[in-house]
């Protein structure tokens, strides 16, 4: 049975920025949406970002002498930086937290909303975070004519296509910081002028050079930098900067991202360090459950049809890179829906409202996404639109079931509908066998499915009927929970 309805409600009334002062608009803002016992967890989250970048602000008084130890570092330091939010209460690290495998780390929020609050905390996105975890080992977004398939990118709907930089990690880094439903800085200047002020402003000139933050910064910035965006349709880029230092601002906001790309396929994200890898080398057993969970994993369940476990010459990623339609039920329980009318400061972030269907990468190729698309859409790719309609990328496996503790939920699918590896294992097993669930019925994700939020390029050949038992679904989990990076000899069993 689903969980209930969230004991959130996002505000009703939609107030007129101009009636309150910034301080008292942002406090409005930043409590409206949730409920006590998210706003715990968003605090306790907040407190450990800070306390993971003040260990890491440590390591600037012995800076690495190695060139890529110091990318790291910075990129480190840029990812659990709230200073880089518009309100300076959200770092990227925010959703990508490393207990639960550089994902979203609020149980609660995962249990419910799936989605995540962005600085502006009475806005939501419309997709749960994706894990951060070997995203840099994603190519860059190609079209496979062979097999009919787009390969690559970052982001759900692969909108991060790593064309402009050679690094689709570098630019699913660039959305955030300017997309409205996240850190909603108005102006990518604005993450520059930011990071000119931390303290790690001379570690990044040692990297990229004095010229990073050589800008003659406008007198009103920082007003400028405070105010949520998306920016006025006639000034889009509000910072107003000369030519040369608009394209000082870009190239530093380029570098930061690439040094976040750095940090993100350093071997304290990236580590390849689950049970899974000991087995492969030798120094590990699979139990008899575990073993059996592969071998349905290799065969019967077919998930390694997509869930790539490697080949000669491959890392073993746990994805084909391409995007597919499983057919996951739309989450009435995403904020998003209800973000249909402007916010306080009159930013509509869910134009259609309750009819809002997401088309994943389809939708990506055939209008973009404006407001925090970090690549540009490759025009050639515009026809394929239709045939990937409703289609998001396959996601890496490695850390699936990574949590702080047994009790924490993690969330699954684009939407985050999934509120466990058995209950989405159960899913691709039965999705076709299972009667259609009626409304508010009690059988949902046990013994009955919804429809999927689109049919249109739905997997049938790899998802829907696989004739498993539920003995072999928790073998499945089994071997699942085996590539959760940090196995250590203590652990064998």
């Amino acid at each position: 049975m689903k969980p209930p309805s969230p004991h959130w409600l996002l505000m009703a009334g939609i107030g007129i920025a101009g009636c309150y002062g910034l301080a008292a608009l942002q406090a409005r803002e930043n409590n409206a949406a949730l409920s006590p016992a998210v706003s715990r967890e968003i605090t306790r989250v907040e407190a450990d970002v800070d306390q993971i970048e003040a260990e890491s602000l440590k390591r600037l008084a012995a800076v690495p002498d190695n060139e890529v130890q110091r990318i790291e570092l910075l990129g480190k330091l840029l990812l659990f930086d709230k200073e880089l939010s518009v309100n300076r209460n959200e770092a990227c690290a925010f959703c990508h937290m490393p207990e639960t495998g550089f994902t979203g780390p609020i149980s609660e929020i995962n249990r419910t909303t799936g989605a995540y609050p962005g600085s502006v905390r009475s806005r939501f996105s419309e997709r749960k975070p994706q894990t951060h975890s070997y995203a840099p080992l994603s190519p860059a977004l190609h079209y496979n004519e062979g097999q009919g398939d787009l390969v690559g990118g970052n982001f759900w709907d692969m909108r991060a296509t790593g064309r402009r930089l050679g690094n689709a990690a570098a630019e699913q880094a660039e959305g955030p910081p300017v997309d409205p439903t996240e850190m909603a800085l108005p102006d990518i200047a604005c993450a520059v002028f930011r990071a000119s002020q931390r303290p790690y402003r001379a570690l990044f000139e040692t990297v990229w050079g004095a010229q990073a933050f050589a800008i003659d910064w406008p007198a009103n910035t920082e007003d400028v930098c405070s105010q949520p965006g998306p920016p006025p349709a006639d000034d889009p880029a509000p910072v107003h900067l000369n030519a040369a230092d608009r394209g000082r601002a870009a190239a530093s906001f380029d570098q930061m991202a690439q040094s976040i790309a750095g940090y993100e396929a350093s071997h304290e994200v990236t580590a390849f360090s689950s049970k899974y890898d000991a087995v492969l080398a030798g120094k590990a057993q699979f139990t008899s459950q575990e073993q059996e969970g592969y071998d349905l994993f290799r065969g019967k369940a077919k998930c390694n049809g997509c869930h790539r476990d490697g080949g000669p010459g491959e890392d073993p990623l746990f994805t084909d890179f391409t995007a597919s339609n499983i057919g996951t039920p739309a989450n009435p329980q995403l904020p998003y829906y209800a973000e249909g009318k402007p916010d306080q400061r009159g930013y509509v972030a869910n134009k259609s409202g309750r009819s809002f269907v997401d088309l994943g990468v389809g939708g990506f190729l055939a209008t973009g996404h404006p407001l925090s698309q970090p690549s540009a859409v490759d025009a050639r790719w515009q026809p394929l639109s239709p045939q990937n309609r409703g289609r998001f990328q396959v996601p890496t496996l490695r850390n699936v079931d990574k949590r702080p503790s047994p009790d924490f939920v993690k969330a699954y699918g684009h939407n985050g509908y999934f509120k466990s590896l058995k209950e989405i294992v159960h899913f691709y097993n039965t999705r076709d066998v299972l009667p259609r669930c009626t409304q508010h019925d009690p059988r949902e994700a046990v013994g009955c499915w919804p429809a999927p939020e689109t049919a249109e390029n739905m997997n049938k050949t790899k998802v829907g009927n696989l004739g498993l038992s539920e003995k072999e679904e928790d073998a499945l989990v089994a071997f699942l929970q085996t590539l959760t990076d940090g196995y250590a000899p203590a652990d064998r069993r």
